[in-house]
């Protein structure tokens, strides 16, 4: 292994070692199967360094409601199918840490190295989990005023696709919870649901009512231990405590309370796609200051995206999308034709309000 130093410095090296440094954080949504990737986006964005938007279009279906009766008089009359368009933009991001010469005289020979790069595994991660929460943050927040088609079709899918309970008798998730959301999200399409990604406050409530088990495993010792992976109504159940929470102030008769945002999502729902930046590791040295000092520059780009939705990249959008872009509503729009938009039983992303 290369030694971390200016002079020796592997990138490609370097970034093999940290793809093998066990990722501890619990950022359960970054790692779950609802990430995936959009082949045609990368295709588009990650073979130009400098692209950052892509759109990508779909072919309309063809439906049964067209078929005629056939008398042997009728003329057929025929139909067209449309296409609609789907955006995709590239997030950039970047960071980098020092550390003085000198840490390692007092520190017995500590390798800076194994240390930065066990840290660096976790904090891609985090970095990741923060920019899906933010996309989801964002398609929740869709402008859902006025008569435009974008408008109305926004306000039908934030309805459909939000299940609130936090005004029931407990304002808790129950047993029949989940199996409502899935349902008022997308009727005869519920099976695409297939990940729920849940606060522990949440999972401990479904525990104390017998709704959810853990997941285990023996290790090699015959130690029994739990995963941080259960299930709920058949779907698996990821456990995280990034999960969205807010307080809400009292307000008249209704008491202060804690309401979670728990997320169900189909396979490959959210799309982040680590496309890899021309440089993403390189090392620089200063050998005067401090008695002499090690940077590490690190650089990531993404695609980012929600199947069907597409990402309208306002004219600020020059370079990356920050992650206030991709929280903001105003952004997002529920893909479509100019006439019609997608049926929003095709998108397999909601979520559930509760206190618990």
């Amino acid at each position: 292994m290369a030694k971390f130093n200016s002079k020796s410095f592997n990138p490609q090296a370097f970034g093999a070692y940290v793809d093998r440094i066990p990722n501890v954080t619990k950022s359960e949504l970054a790692r779950s199967g609802a990430v995936g990737v959009n082949e045609n986006a990368r295709a588009a964005l990650s073979n130009q360094t400098g692209a950052v938007y892509a759109r990508v279009p779909y072919f309309g279906r063809i439906s049964a409601s067209t078929s005629q009766n056939n008398d042997g008089a009728s003329n057929i009359t025929t139909t067209t199918t449309t296409t609609y368009e789907q955006g995709f933009v590239v997030a950039s991001r970047m960071d980098s840490w020092t550390e003085r010469s000198f840490s390692k005289n007092i520190t017995a020979g500590v390798d800076f190295m194994d240390n930065v790069a066990a840290q660096i595994a976790d904090y891609k991660a985090e970095v990741q989990q923060i920019m899906l929460l933010k996309m989801l943050k964002g398609i929740f927040s869709m402008a859902t005023t006025g008569s435009s088609l974008e408008a109305v079709s926004a306000k039908e899918f934030i309805e459909k696709h939000t299940f609130d309970v936090t005004s029931s008798e407990t304002g808790k998730v129950d047993a029949s919870t989940l199996n409502s959301a899935i349902f008022q999200a997308c009727g005869d399409n519920k099976a695409a649901f297939k990940l729920v990604i849940m606060h522990s406050a949440v999972a401990t409530g479904l525990e104390n009512l017998n709704l959810f088990k853990f997941l285990t495993y023996t290790d090699k010792d015959g130690i029994t231990r739990d995963l941080n992976i259960g299930t709920w109504n058949g779907r698996t159940v990821l456990v995280d405590d990034g999960m969205p929470v807010e307080e809400v102030a009292a307000s008249g008769d209704t008491p202060a309370y804690t309401k979670y945002t728990t997320y169900i999502l189909g396979e490959g729902a959210v799309v982040l796609d680590n496309i890899g930046d021309s440089v993403p590791y390189e090392m620089s040295r200063d050998p005067a200051t401090n008695g002499g000092m090690d940077t590490l520059y690190v650089r990531d780009r993404y695609i980012c995206g929600v199947e069907g939705l597409s990402f309208e990249k306002p004219a600020s959008v020059v370079a990356s999308a920050a992650n206030s872009d991709l929280e903001d509503g105003d952004n997002w729009c529920i893909i479509n034709d100019g006439v019609t938009a997608i049926p929003h039983k095709s998108i397999a992303v909601a979520r559930i309000i509760s206190k618990g």
